[in-house]
């Protein structure tokens, strides 16, 4: 059959038109700017390093493979998006107007927060008995950005232990141990006993861990603690305080530690160490972010 129309042309140029036209039915205004941004900037990335056949099948299998090492321990996906800063990124640009209003820096959420962590009282002790370390006491605020406490606040913190293992990694672990949540009183307060935490290498028994191999990358994180905090009529904050005398403070490898979120801990005088943190919360909707783990 013949037609008068003109052939296809091979160049990226033409194919790139093609394929954004295709994304012009697209009904979600937000899903359709995404895709759009997507494609252009893949393309691109495709023509500057001349991407041959078979490195595009490696990256689509190495895709694949980060599907298959998911599992209920493990959000490997979320580990990528941390490991390339990508998680960061989004975090700190999605915050910018909070933080020049004085809001507290965010940090990852990270693929360790659990489901149902147990609703504690005020000055409760989350880790269990049989944890070792030195003692480490928490006290805070959640507050507005310009310091107004606000009180039933949305309190969750977790932990790794002194090992530098989460509660679900480490079978000798008590579940639900170096995690809590609390509620603020009405002066916005909130408090728990813990211990000092250690850092920890990132997972790296699945393609995560071939790629920063690959990269000859370190694979630490600072000790820190995970705190996220909701209230009705306020953006939830996500956000992780760090151990400044940690050796790894200044290299974490997912680029979290930042700002004000380096902290000393200091010591209390009896054997331990305290922590004082305040969550300042900007006004928009409540919604809180995906939790990995049940």
């Amino acid at each position: 059959m013949s037609t008068d129309r003109p052939l296809p042309s091979s160049s990226p140029e033409a194919l790139l038109a093609a394929v954004l036209r295709a994304n012009e039915g697209t009904r979600d205004p937000r899903l359709k700017q995404v895709l759009a941004a997507a494609v252009r900037h893949l393309h691109a990335f495709a023509l500057e390093v001349e991407l041959t056949p078979d490195e595009l099948q490696a990256g689509l299998d190495f895709l694949v493979a980060i599907g298959k090492a998911t599992g209920p321990r493990k959000h490997e996906g979320i580990l990528l998006a941390d490991i390339l800063g990508l998680a960061t990124l989004v975090q700190l640009r999605s915050a910018r107007h909070a933080m020049e209003a004085g809001g507290t820096e965010p940090a990852l959420v990270g693929p360790f927060w659990r489901a149902n962590q147990p609703l504690r009282p005020h000055g409760a002790t989350i880790s269990s008995a049989s944890t070792p370390g030195p003692r480490l006491t928490v006290t805070g605020r959640v507050t507005t950005l310009d310091g107004q406490p606000i009180a039933g606040a949305r309190v969750e913190t977790w932990q790794a232990s002194p090992k530098g293992l989460y509660d679900n990694q480490d079978p000798e672990q008590e579940d639900m141990n170096l995690r809590g949540r609390f509620e603020t009183d009405a002066q916005g307060r909130f408090s728990f006993v813990s211990v000092r935490p250690a850092g920890y290498p990132v997972p790296t028994d699945g393609p995560c861990g071939e790629l920063l191999a690959a990269q000859g990358r370190k694979v630490m994180r600072p000790a820190h603690l995970h705190f996220i905090a909701a209230a009705e009529g306020y953006r939830v904050l996500a956000t992780q305080f760090f151990d400044i005398e940690d050796p790894n403070a200044f290299e974490d490898v997912v680029f979290g530690a930042v700002g004000s979120l380096l902290r000393r801990f200091e010591p209390d005088g009896e054997g331990g160490y305290r922590l004082d943190v305040e969550l300042r919360l900007e006004p928009g909707e409540t919604r809180l972010p995906h939790c990995p783990l049940p």
